[in-house]
């Protein structure tokens, strides 16, 4: 059995996170996001091997993690890259809990 030193693994530009079993199960290779300001969330995208996850950040989550956050566009995109680390971490655990035949997942204040 393998003992994995750390929740994470780094490759070049990407993040992945670790089962338990030590594989690979969802990374973030892809570090796009977009705000969309009608619904106050971030959109962003994770991968579990070839199948990609949608991921909404919900402005309120964000405030929580970076409470300096203003609703323009750069703002918050700004705040998110400066808590990218922990969002996927976040977007992560709530994937784990989620049923496996989603593919999308709305990270609201709650899971932070």
């Amino acid at each position: 059995m393998e003992i994995v030193a750390s929740a994470f693994a780094c490759r070049a530009g990407s993040v992945s996170f670790l089962s338990r079993e030590g594989r690979a199960s969802l990374n973030f290779p892809n570090e796009t996001r977009s705000f969309d300001p009608v619904k106050g969330r971030v959109l962003f995208w994770g991968y579990d091997r070839a199948i990609e996850i949608s991921f909404f950040l919900e402005i309120e989550a964000l405030r929580k993690l970076r409470p300096a956050t203003d609703e323009t566009e750069a703002g918050v995109l700004e705040q998110f890259d400066a808590a990218r680390r922990r969002i996927h971490e976040l977007a992560t655990n709530v994937w784990r809990r989620g049923p496996r035949d989603r593919y999308a997942f709305t990270l609201t204040a709650a899971d932070v």
